[in-house]
């Protein structure tokens, strides 16, 4: 009698159980530094496209999670035979999260006010090539160049390529408007960002209901988190040595991918004594990467000579140009009349392979008689400072965006790279038409960099990504520096 009343109840509690473990439908998302805006058009940080890219700001196009160009509020284009012309094709029944309309008069506007005089778009030389964005209906979008680019489409996939509406525009930095899956609904600073579903989008809906972003920079913090369920996930995980505790916890999943940083000891080439190439090269010779790699990431990175990385069409490897070798860097720094015991400043920003990192290659510096007095500072001031007005002798920092061999051809960038021959390849390889010739030249532009070393190229940033084993849909590859939710789901 007890156990047959036993399992009546049991079988009556059952669909109350069921309902009480719906499929969870929120995600807590770990992230190492917090944005200082949130319109990724208006500051170069890649955390603002970690969070709003795809999710809330949409382009014409979108790079996927294999790098390639796909629809995105553009369905379709195409591109007349002598490349200068491209007719895209837009999305009806788009709607910002306001409500605005969009249509070709938004593409005009985006695409104009980044080629601005005034305009502070980090990308802003993608957009001067072109001459004009016509309008010849609502839903069609014609721009023209000056001249071929090679790269158009893909760099029109950044996120520094997303359509902006000029009403919200001088508001989106603190509170984005897109016409993406997921709404913006509060930042806490210093503490997170949080999205929610946009039950008007006009693709796909979202799996999520909620989005949260937190920001935690410490690696052992990020672990804690992660360890006791209070994040669900953290794409570019900060703690490589606590990488096989989670591999052997079978409440997690662990990827390790790759990303587009190009992570490098960055030099101020107006400052001496950097302006003389043989320092710049006795730095180089000065650096064992695998003994950086294997103290600053646990062994997960891979070294690169040139600011290029080996996934990326054309990659060389030039490691070999500069092998590690603290003898001929003495002589290299005496023959440049640097005498031992100068003091050189190296300004580290927050993430861990900066600050770990650093005092590797300061003790590697002082082994060829350089001192090396660090200097901790957080990311906002690293950007005004170092990244704004160059105001450093050495830094750390990876440069996580996609093939980004035109910041040396620049007027000016931070770390001040100027040279003629460069300028002259890259316009070369801006303009080829063919992909045979692009690979020559792409080479070629490799090869210079490593020949003059503006700066120490170290290794290529991995992604380690740790989440719930559940949870599905994250990327394992960082072909560009995102967080895309918009497919992201949990498993029942």
């Amino acid at each position: 009698m007890v156990r047959l009343f036993a399992l009546a109840l049991f079988a009556a509690l059952l669909p109350g159980l069921a309902a009480a473990d719906p499929a969870k439908d929120t995600l807590s998302l770990g992230m190492v530094l917090e944005p200082p805006v949130l319109d990724p058009t208006a500051n170069a940080a890649a955390a603002i496209s970690e969070i709003v890219y795809a999710n809330v700001f949409e382009g014409l196009v979108r790079i996927d999670s294999a790098g390639r160009v796909q629809p995105a509020l553009a369905q379709s284009w195409t591109i007349s035979p002598d490349g200068l012309t491209y007719t895209f094709h837009l999305r009806h029944d788009v709607t910002f999260s306001d409500g605005t309309k969009f249509d070709c008069a938004i593409v005009q506007f985006s695409y104009g006010r980044a080629a601005a005089p005034d305009s502070i778009n980090p990308q802003k030389q993608f957009f001067l090539p072109i001459t004009s964005t016509t309008c010849p209906d609502p839903y069609t979008a014609v721009v023209t160049l000056k001249e071929p680019r090679s790269n158009f489409l893909f760099d029109m996939g950044w996120a520094d390529a997303v359509m902006v509406a000029p009403n919200s525009e001088p508001t989106n930095k603190t509170h984005p408007i897109g016409t993406g899956p997921f709404l913006f609904q509060r930042w806490l600073r210093g503490d997170r960002v949080e999205l929610v579903r946009n039950p008007h989008y006009w693709g796909r809906p979202a799996k999520l209901k909620s989005v949260t972003f937190r920001f935690i920079a410490d690696p052992s913090a990020a672990t804690d988190a992660l360890l006791a369920g209070d994040l669900d996930a953290f794409p570019l995980f900060p703690a490589p040595e606590a990488v096989a505790r989670f591999k052997s916890d079978p409440r997690f999943h662990v990827a390790i991918g790759t990303t587009e940083g190009k992570t490098i000891l960055a030099l101020n080439n107006t400052r001496k004594p950097f302006t003389d190439l043989r320092v710049r090269r006795a730095l180089a010779y000065a650096i064992d990467r695998k003994a950086l790699i294997e103290g600053a990431m646990s062994g997960y990175g891979t070294p690169i000579g040139s600011h290029y990385v080996p996934i990326d069409p054309g990659y060389i490897d030039l490691t070999g140009l500069y092998p590690y070798d603290p003898a001929k860097a003495r002589t290299l720094l005496a023959a440049a009349g640097v005498k031992p015991g100068t003091t050189l400043t190296l300004t580290l920003p927050p993430p861990p392979y900066a600050r770990r990192g650093g005092e590797i290659i300061a003790a590697m510096l002082q082994q060829v008689g350089l001192n090396v007095k660090l200097i901790p500072i957080e990311w906002a001031q690293w950007l005004d400072q170092v990244f704004k007005r160059s105001d450093f002798d050495m830094t750390i920092v990876a440069h996580v965006e996609p093939r980004d061999l035109d910041i040396y051809a620049r007027p000016h960038y931070y770390f001040e790279y100027h040279s003629a021959a460069y300028d002259k390849l890259y316009a070369e390889y801006a303009s080829a038409r063919s992909d045979a010739e692009k690979l020559t030249l792409v080479k070629a532009l490799q090869r210079k960099l490593a020949e003059d070393e503006p700066n120490v190229f170290l290794f290529a940033l991995p992604k380690i990504g740790v989440w719930n084993a559940k949870l599905h849909g994250l990327w394992a590859d960082d072909p560009l520096p995102v967080n895309d939710v918009t497919d992201v789901y949990w498993a029942p």
